[in-house]
Formats: C-alpha cells, structure tokens, sequence
C-alpha cells in the first residue's frame, strides 16, 4: 500500500464517521483521493486538514454549502467568509431566541403540572391546543 492515510485512519482524526468522509466526497467537499493498488482510497495531510476545516465549520453551525463557500475562500480574502460568519451569527441568534422562547412555554406548563392536577395536565392541554 502507498504512503496515506487509510479512510479509516482519516476518519479517526477528523472524529468523524468512515460513512461521513465518504459522503464529504460523494458530494464534493472533499476531493477523490488516490487508491492503491487494492481500490482503497488513500488520503493524504491535505484531505485531512480539509476534513478538520469542514468539521468546524460544521461545529459553528455552518451548513454544508456555506462551508462549500468557505472552502473556496481559504486562501482568499476576508471579505465574503466575514460576511458568511455575519449570515451564520444571525441565525444563530434567531435560533437561540426561539430556543428561549420553547424554554419560557415548557417551564410554564412545567410548573403548572406541580401546582394543578384537579384540572388536567396543563402541559398535556398545551400540547393538545387547548
């Protein structure tokens, strides 16, 4: 077998799934390695730092077509990956808004199942609609 990192091996150091670093390259974020001489794909130092790159960018919360982008970027500027991380803080904030919104709801039908079981379950009303 050439010098290279086995899926397997690369996997491992990505802390991701063999099943991940292939779909990554099913879909193009990460390139088609070599093989050797037995089929198995062989990745080298640079697939395994794109494999890093893509699961921090994962980490942030970044979709897979905006790390697309920021792959396209690395070497670039700063300009559109600021612009990109601007989008992605955005959405983060209007997630975590609604996440403490759901928190508000769920603690009050919480604590209205402790103070009222003569009545029914509020949280169980909630859910229903009533």
């Amino acid at each position: 077998m050439r010098d290279g990192l086995t899926i397997g091996a690369v996997a491992r150091r990505g802390g991701v799934s063999v099943e991940t670093v292939r779909y990554y390259e099913r879909i193009g974020l990460l390139p088609p390695p070599p093989r050797s001489a037995g089929g198995h794909r062989l990745y080298g130092e640079e697939d395994a730092r794109r494999l890093d790159f893509v699961r921090r960018g994962r980490a942030l919360g970044f979709g897979l077509e905006e790390i697309r982008r920021l792959l396209r970027l690395e070497a670039g500027g700063c300009g559109e990956a600021q612009l990109l991380a601007r989008e992605q803080l955005a959405s983060l904030r209007r997630k975590m808004a609604e996440l403490r919104r759901m928190e508000r709801a769920l603690a009050g039908a919480a604590a209205g199942c402790s103070a009222s079981r003569a009545a029914g379950c509020p949280l169980l009303r909630t859910l229903s609609g009533g």
